[in-house]
């Protein structure tokens, strides 16, 4: 489920934020162009994230900037951006980011099968490895189609 979810136009490295809001818009940008959300999804996830914290940072250095369904999700996708520079989201513990996995899901269950996969991977130092090292969008795609 990985590998259908992941476009290779999803995938963005070394990109420059000036800080955590421009890289979670920016990590929506091939998602928007795609038709995977809507503009209003980016800002839904902008909006929670100001009322009520970095709650989509979800573990050291990694954010899942997600929104509810309703809120202009039209298909099942899932992003990867690997700044540049960390930004800090404000969260105690996980602070700075360096690695978004935007993600969209048309139906509020879809996205199960995918999020317990990819928390599988970000428990392995390994993986984390791979994020930081890895060189091109080909070999990313090449990462996930091997899972």
């Amino acid at each position: 489920m990985l590998q259908e979810s992941i476009d290779e136009s999803y995938i963005q490295l070394d990109v420059e934020a000036e800080n955590f809001e421009e890289a979670v818009k920016k990590s929506f940008d091939p998602l928007i162009e795609d038709g995977a959300v809507t503009d209003n999804y980016v800002e839904s996830v902008l909006h929670i994230y100001r009322e009520t914290g970095p709650y989509i940072v979800i573990t050291k250095n990694i954010a899942l900037p997600h929104a509810p369904v309703e809120d202009g999700a039209n298909k099942l996708g899932l992003g990867f951006v690997r700044l540049k520079a960390p930004v800090v989201s404000g969260h105690a513990t996980n602070d700075p980011v360096k690695y978004l996995f935007p993600l969209s899901a048309k139906a509020s269950n879809e996205h199960i099968e995918l999020l317990s996969k990819l928390a599988d991977l970000l428990s392995q130092e390994s993986f984390i490895e791979f994020l930081e090292n890895v060189s091109s969008k080909e070999a990313f795609i090449s990462y996930f189609n091997n899972q």
